[in-house]
């Protein structure tokens, strides 16, 4: 791997999904061989303080940009420029292609020789859109490898893109760290804490935010008592939504059978998937195709945990699940369909252990953040 800068608005201690995926991989890499180059968090004091603190803690060099959102202006990009000039680096990530690939041309005449840009969902819904299409092809012909999360995401993309420049892009997803995501994640302790050994519980993961789906497991809720009479849905996370979810509780009359946490700290996320006999996210495509779920990492979060899965058909979430084999894949939005799964599954103990082992397996196979890394190193 040739010395690398990493260009990137999404890395930690922001929360999210893509600094996670940046994060990991990251770490995966030769810290003596990297600089990332990031956005703050918050212009807060403790985002400040937070952010100093998470930066001493990396074994890489970190360079904040003081603004809290980093995009391709002329300011960022001399400073990205000065930052591959004054380490020495000859490769360049972004992290995001859309839009911080747009620096790809000065980063190239400055004397890098390997660009690679990391497309995640957002990509697929700027190609739908005909200024933003534009630039996705501009971004394509600056840079060596555009990378994709999975069929769906690519295909959209590529649309947007030359043919040769569609033809050099290769598949890199988030990985899962299978030491971490294990069936024996402590799981029972989170039920007892929460007053559910026992029961039958359907486990959601996620952000609380319309795309998720967590409205229709709450829907789905009577369907599903009417079979399992002490079923439980355990809503893990915060955000937006959560009002509107805890109304929808009340009115459909399932509230005494939905537990909400609240966010939860990344490291007790294991044990909260462990926590589910089923875990379930029947995800939606909203806004005209422009707000879809990129890959839905939780699924395999979840198949590592030993958990079968029930899975929405937004985007590229079904890249996430062998369906009938790992889980099943029902039309995003369906409260029927998720429950009539999520029912089955709850009323065959040797279907879930199947089913969770085969996705424990898979995950080892295919989705090792070790194994993906391994496929950046080459890129870079």
């Amino acid at each position: 791997m040739d010395k690398t800068l990493v260009v990137t608005n999404d890395f930690p201690p922001r929360p999210g999904g893509i600094q996670a995926f940046l994060h990991n991989m990251a770490l995966r890499l030769d810290p003596g061989r990297l600089v990332v180059y990031a956005s703050t968090w918050k212009r807060t004091r403790e985002g400040v303080e937070a952010t100093r603190a998470f930066d001493a803690e990396q074994p890489f060099t970190v360079v904040r940009d003081r603004t809290t959102m980093l995009l391709p202006t002329p300011g960022a990009t001399r400073t990205a420029v000065g930052l591959l000039r004054e380490h020495g680096c000859t490769s360049v990530w972004f992290g995001a292609a859309a839009p911080l690939g747009l620096m790809a041309p000065a980063l190239r005449k400055a004397g890098a020789r390997r660009l690679v840009a990391t497309t995640h969902g957002h990509e697929a819904g700027w190609a739908q859109l005909p200024a933003a299409r534009q630039l996705l092809g501009r971004i394509g012909e600056a840079t060596d490898t555009i990378t994709y999360l999975g069929e769906y995401t690519r295909s959209r993309i590529a649309g947007a893109l030359s043919p040769a420049a569609a033809g050099r892009m290769v598949q890199l997803p988030p990985g899962v760290d299978e030491k971490v995501f294990h069936p024996g994640s402590g799981g029972a302790a989170v039920r007892a804490r929460l007053g559910l050994t026992g029961r039958p519980v359907v486990v959601c993961v996620s952000r609380l935010v319309p795309r998720k789906g967590q409205d229709t497991l709450i829907l789905a809720m009577p369907l599903i008592l009417a079979a399992e009479p002490d079923a439980v849905l355990l809503i893990v996370g915060g955000g937006p939504y959560e009002g509107e979810l805890r109304r929808l509780a009340r009115e459909t009359g399932v509230e005494a059978s939905v537990r909400f946490t609240g966010a939860v700290p990344w490291a007790e996320l294991p044990a909260h998937f462990g926590a589910g006999d089923v875990f379930a996210m029947p995800c939606r495509t909203r806004r005209g195709g422009l707000d879809v779920e990129g890959l839905g990492i939780v699924y395999l979060e979840a198949s590592a945990t030993g958990l079968p899965v029930v899975a929405g058909d937004s985007g590229g979430a079904p890249d996430a699940v062998l369906d009938g084999e790992t889980g099943w894949v029902v039309r995003g939005g369906s409260v029927e369909e998720s429950a009539e799964r999520i029912v089955v599954l709850l009323g065959d103990a040797e279907l879930r252990r199947r089913m969770g082992e085969r996705g424990r397996s898979w995950v080892e196979e295919r989705w090792r953040w070790d194994l993906l890394a391994e496929r950046l190193k080459e890129l870079l």
